[in-house]
């Protein structure tokens, strides 16, 4: 085993910095770029539980040669001029919440973007800390809902690049923050925003990403705390809790996933004619390929080919100045004793 060497650090370096991370997103919207992506997402054994050669077998023989494409024609339709979204998002979140740290604390607390599974990676991300001067580490995987799929592997890809390091800083881990009132603050004032412009809908939808049935049966509390973010946003709203449905979507494979599937609810909706229908999809911090393609495009089609009228789709936190509030608070909370 070699181990990286230690680096020059800065005169006074800051007492701790922050790793941002997300899953990531392919380099471009080409089949090429989107198959490396998920190879590289696929086959990391926390989003996919199955039996490792069965599901290299179907990995490599079935899913590679064929989606590729088609998550290709997908990207493209959301693709941006400044590149993928996701990133884009999440580069400014980490440029402002670094901003806005250092406005707080009198201090420059550095705030780094790394991604699982696509570029910068997580350990590009780590090196950027260390040789920023930090010995302490924050990890801010932006995930609200714990699951291990997401959270659990931002931790992996951490401890991975970690075990090259002759010297390992102080570590902390932010596991989750769905109930978080200033997360529920900042979801609450976006939706009202719209409303107070546009109108209250007759059914809010709140949509989450899915998850196979046997991982929540496992222990994920996932579904829990999507249920329990959903609550407290309910809550939050003045609207009548029946008109609000919570749903998953982004299904994958054939074995049962958490229900209700928001396209059958979509499709549902649509066929009885419903007129007035707001999606918010509160477990995504930025918006990505999952809400700007399933949910804003291919839903809106869903709902409308079916008869429904009047879709709206409410764009998630992104970078807006509350959101970055928010998650300042959410950070604050876990530097403590490390950052005055």
């Amino acid at each position: 085993m070699r181990y990286s060497a230690l680096t020059r650090t800065p005169e006074t370096p800051p007492s701790a910095g922050v790793l941002a991370a997300n899953i990531g997103s392919p380099a471009a919207p080409t089949p090429s770029a989107v198959r490396a992506y998920l190879r590289r997402f696929l086959a990391d054994p926390r989003v996919v539980e199955l039996p490792r050669l069965r599901w290299w077998l179907l990995r490599n023989l079935i899913v590679l040669p064929l989606r590729p494409r088609r998550s290709a024609e997908l990207y493209r339709r959301i693709w941006t001029p400044e590149g993928s979204p996701l990133l884009v998002i999440n580069s400014r979140q980490t440029a402002d919440l670094e901003l806005e740290l250092t406005r707080r604390h009198g201090e420059h607390v550095p705030v780094e973007l790394g991604m699982a599974y696509g570029r910068p990676f997580i350990a590009q991300a780590l090196r950027k800390l260390r040789d920023r001067g930090c010995t302490r580490f924050l990890v801010l995987p932006l995930f609200p809902q714990y699951s291990a799929t997401t959270t659990a592997s931002v931790f992996d890809a951490v401890a991975r690049e970690l075990s090259t390091w002759r010297r390992v800083p102080e570590l902390r881990l932010i596991a989750g923050y769905h109930d978080h009132p200033a997360y529920i603050e900042a979801l609450a004032a976006g939706v009202e925003r719209t409303w107070r412009e546009g109108g209250k809908p007759a059914r809010l939808l709140l949509s989450f990403h899915g998850l196979p049935v046997r991982y929540a049966e496992a222990g994920d509390p996932y579904p829990e705390q999507c249920r329990a973010t959903a609550a407290l946003l309910t809550e939050a709203l003045d609207i009548e809790p029946g008109r609000v449905i919570t749903g998953f979507q982004s299904r994958f494979g054939r074995e049962p996933w958490l229900e209700p599937a928001t396209d059958a609810l979509l499709r549902a909706w649509g066929g009885e004619g419903l007129e007035g229908l707001d999606v918010v999809c509160p477990g995504f911090a930025a918006d990505c390929l999952e809400t700007l393609e399933e949910i804003a495009l291919t839903g809106r089609e869903t709902f409308e080919l079916a008869g429904g009228r009047k879709f709206r789709y409410l764009p998630a936190l992104n970078d807006r100045p509350q959101h970055i509030a928010a998650l300042a608070d959410i950070v604050d909370r876990h530097l403590a004793g490390w950052v005055d």
